[in-house]
């Protein structure tokens, strides 16, 4: 079955950094644009950064411009988001989601999370 998991999450001080990871499974993953959504406390989910099918093209929240870079590595079927200077704004429950569009076709996938703390 589809399967999204998220890894690299924690707690890290303000200036830190982290890498988030997405392994995917179940489907073909190369064929899917990728992309890292988060969501904090009382708030809606937020689009933090996306990267096209092949890599080539990446676009990214003006909230996290410059200091967050999304790569993927299509042998691995893993997404992963580089985020540096983290801020406490960047707590939140960080998702990936991997989309297909083909015609009038839309195929959506999402992970459970991973929880990024920004507290000294």
């Amino acid at each position: 079955q589809v399967q999204l998991v998220e890894s690299g999450g924690g707690l890290v001080q303000p200036g830190g950094s982290l890498r988030l990871s997405c392994v995917a499974s179940g489907f073909t993953f190369s064929n899917y644009a990728m992309s890292w959504y988060r969501q904090a406390s009382g708030k809606e989910r937020e689009l933090v950064a996306t990267i096209t099918s092949a890599g080539g093209s990446t676009n990214y929240a003006d909230s996290v411009k410059g200091r967050c870079t999304i790569s993927r590595d299509n042998a691995k079927n893993t997404v992963y988001l580089q985020m540096n200077i983290l801020k406490p704004e960047d707590t939140a429950v960080y998702c990936c989601n991997a989309r297909r569009k083909w015609r009038s076709y839309v195929w959506d996938y999402w992970g459970n999370g991973t929880l990024v703390t920004v507290s000294s």
